[in-house]
């Protein structure tokens, strides 16, 4: 079992910037692939960023490259969401997710291919 929990969701204005923080317990998820999905109202949950358990490889959705980065903490066992630049198009609920399956050569970006999930952070920018 693994719990995560999101945190720092909150209101900002267009431009603006955020970091969304993902602690793991219950076991240790420094072997794994980590992800940030999110979901607006009204929308499908989409990938957001993936990074491997040794923060060598990460991907991104296009619609946040270049403007979003993500990280990991494998002492801390926390996972990170810089988030710069933000649009109001980036509104909706965050939530971090841990696939247990060991890959090579193949980063996994299906929320069906994660395990577990945190509650999610909701981030509002507002224009």
């Amino acid at each position: 079992q693994v719990q995560l929990v999101e945190s720092g969701g909150g209101l900002v204005q267009a431009g603006g910037s955020l970091r969304l923080s993902c602690a793991a317990s219950g076991r240790p998820v420094s072997s794994y692939f980590m992800g940030w999905f999110r979901q607006a109202p009204g929308k499908e949950r989409e990938f957001v960023a993936a990074i491997s358990w040794s923060g060598g490889t990460t991907y991104y959705a296009d619609s946040v490259k270049g403007r979003f980065t993500i990280s990991r903490d494998n002492a801390k066992n926390t996972v990170y969401l810089q988030m710069n630049s933000l649009k109001p198009e980036d509104t909706a609920v965050y939530s971090c997710a841990v696939d247990l399956t060991y890959y090579s050569g193949y980063v996994p970006t299906a929320a069906q291919e994660f395990d577990y999930w945190g509650q999610g952070t909701q981030v509002t920018v507002s224009s």
